[in-house]
């Protein structure tokens, strides 16, 4: 049926074929299982038994059953839009399935949450718009009240059939070849869960995975570059260039560093030690925080960074930032950190930085240094007359 009327019903007549032919061959007398009565009415109206107790004994039950359902959902959505080609909205998700959820809970409804094999079905079966669900329910209901006699024709085999058949086509055997190819971490994630699924119980099989993912995450993000700059004389604005990639001449008082990650609790020993190294292995007390890279800085980061500015004014020094994101500078003001490390610590770009720094560097050891990296120095009236003497 497919393949002759590829917009047809395919699997659906695979599954009346079956029933004819178990019809023909007399299957129930041979012992062939068929799909039980299924009740010709809808579930009643009652309210959710919502007291203490009840909480307390579902409730670790109850979330790893959300989470499921959750990661399910998500998962489910991304494979059909792959196919599909079409964006995928997570929120919009969550808010639909709990919804859905609430609304069931009131009919003695199971826990939803997206199918592979439903969604697969309804995919193949050419369904474009959300609408196609709302007319699968209702398409349900009226199974359930008037054809509900007529199920118990239907051969168990004939259903698990179609649905083997549409959970195999759902396994993307390439995207996986790829994982393994790819990443290590991923395909560790995928190994751990799978085997974890099955032969543990299934919400600790739930939890292992999502615990292993956050691991990883934190172990990649704990660490982020945090790259030198300095200013590249043969650019023609000068631009602050990574040191790694060109050899070019620092300032032995003002280290220039950027930052390629957000600041929240899993980095923040790391770029405090090397904030600490900067200070005492290369004795240089005025660091600017080059943040166009900082997406976010949380409790833990803006505590960080406030200690670290007291340390260094505490060694007639300071922690500079320029460039700052809107959402970064509304939350340290929220907070109060922006006091704590200094208003006029903060700048808007570097040009200003540099300039309003510069003033704050030591004259005694601008006037013996040979690199004199900034605009500032070749226009400063002390050095240039230094220079001359």
């Amino acid at each position: 049926a497919k393949k002759y009327f590829s917009r047809s019903p395919n699997l659906l007549f695979g599954m009346v074929a079956g029933s004819v032919l178990a019809w023909l061959l007399g299957g129930e007398q041979h012992g062939l299982k068929m799909i039980s009565d299924v009740p010709g009415q809808l579930p009643a109206f009652s309210l959710p038994n919502l007291s203490p107790a009840n909480i307390r004994a579902l409730a670790p039950q109850a979330f790893a059953i959300a989470l499921l359902g959750l990661i399910e959902a998500v998962s489910i959505s991304r494979a059909i839009a792959s196919k599909s080609m079409q964006r995928i909205d997570g929120n919009q998700e969550f808010i639909g399935q709990g919804l859905s959820n609430i609304i069931g809970s009131f009919f003695s409804s199971y826990a939803g949450s997206g199918s592979f094999t439903r969604s697969g079905i309804n995919y193949t079966a050419g369904a474009i718009t959300p609408l196609s669900a709302i007319f699968a329910a209702l398409s349900l209901m009226i199974i359930v009240l008037l054809v509900a006699p007529l199920m118990s024709h239907l051969p168990l085999a004939a259903m698990g059939g179609v649905i083997l058949l549409v959970a195999y086509n759902l396994i993307d055997l390439h995207h996986i070849k790829k994982i393994f190819m790819v990443s290590r971490t991923e395909t560790a994630i995928l190994l751990v869960t799978f085997f974890a699924t099955l032969f543990l119980e299934l919400e600790f099989a739930i939890y292992l995975g999502v615990l292993l993912s956050l691991l990883l995450f934190l172990n990649r993000t704990s660490t982020p570059d945090m790259v030198i700059l300095a200013p590249d004389p043969y650019s023609p604005s000068k631009m602050l260039t990574n040191v790694e990639r060109k050899a070019l001449l620092q300032c032995p008082q003002l280290k220039i560093i950027r930052i390629d990650m957000s600041i929240y609790f899993g980095s923040v020993n790391h770029i405090q030690k090397t904030l600490h190294d900067i200070t005492d292995k290369e004795g240089i007390r005025h660091i600017l925080i080059v943040a166009t890279s900082i997406n976010f800085v949380d409790l833990a980061g803006a505590e960080m960074l406030a200690q670290e500015a007291k340390r260094l004014r505490q060694m007639d020094g300071g922690l500079y930032f320029c460039s700052n994101k809107k959402k970064v500078c509304s939350f340290l003001d929220k907070g109060g950190f922006i006091d704590d490390i200094g208003q006029d610590n903060f700048f808007s770009d570097k040009a200003e930085a540099i300039s309003t720094i510069y003033k704050r560097l030591d004259r005694s050891i601008c006037i013996q240094c040979k690199n004199r990296i900034f605009d500032e120095c070749k226009e400063d009236p002390v050095l240039q007359s230094a220079g001359t003497t």
